[in-house]
């Protein structure tokens, strides 16, 4: 579980990134958790954008999303949601 200063430190890491997912009609399907999954093991930071289109709510595609990818919520804002899962081989983003 990430602390609040955790949080606030990889919502500042996140802020310069840029959605490489998006989240549209179809909604969270299983081969975009396994995917979201792979880049958070490569990136360990990640934005998902949620698409207008989108027809599940954002809190529950960003909890979908993050139990499916077993990573920590950092945050919803707008229709973009940070997701953070430290990396096992690869990791780049010391937390305080």
């Amino acid at each position: 579980m990430l602390t609040g200063k955790q949080k606030r430190y990889l919502r500042s890491e996140a802020h310069h990134l840029n959605p490489i997912f998006q989240v549209g009609k179809g909604g969270v399907n299983d081969n975009m958790v396994k995917q979201i999954a792979e880049a958070l093991e490569a990136r360990e930071l990640l934005k998902v954008s949620i698409l207008q289109n989108c027809d599940e709510d954002r809190d529950t595609v960003a909890e979908l999303l993050s139990k499916g990818t077993k990573a920590e919520l950092v945050q919803v804002i707008g229709n973009m949601i940070v997701l953070y899962k430290q990396s096992k081989e690869n990791k780049q983003i010391k937390l305080p």
